[in-house]
C-alpha cells in the first residue's frame, strides 16, 4: 500500500539526517599542514598514528564588514 511506502521514506530520511557528519572547530597542525581530517581530540588519531606532538594553534577568522557603499 501508499502508506507503508510513504512510512519508509519518512523513516529513510531521518536515517539520512542523522548521518550529518559533525564539523571538527579546528584541526592539529599536522593535519592542517598536510590537508588531513583531524578527529579534533587532544590527540588526535593522525598524529598518535605517527607518534607526533599533537598542538593546536587558533586561527583567527578575518570577517570582512560591509562598507556603507555596498548595497
Amino acid at each position: 500500500s501508499s502508506y507503508s511506502n510513504e512510512n519508509a521514506h519518512s523513516d529513510r530520511e531521518d536515517i539520512d539526517y542523522q548521518r550529518v557528519p559533525r564539523r571538527t572547530p579546528m584541526a592539529c597542525q599536522f593535519c592542517r599542514a598536510r590537508k588531513l581530517k583531524c578527529d579534533g581530540r587532544q590527540t588526535c588519531a593522525n598524529c598518535i598514528r605517527r607518534g607526533l606532538i599533537c598542538s593546536y594553534v587558533p586561527v583567527y577568522v578575518h570577517i570582512r564588514l560591509a562598507t556603507v557603499n555596498e548595497p
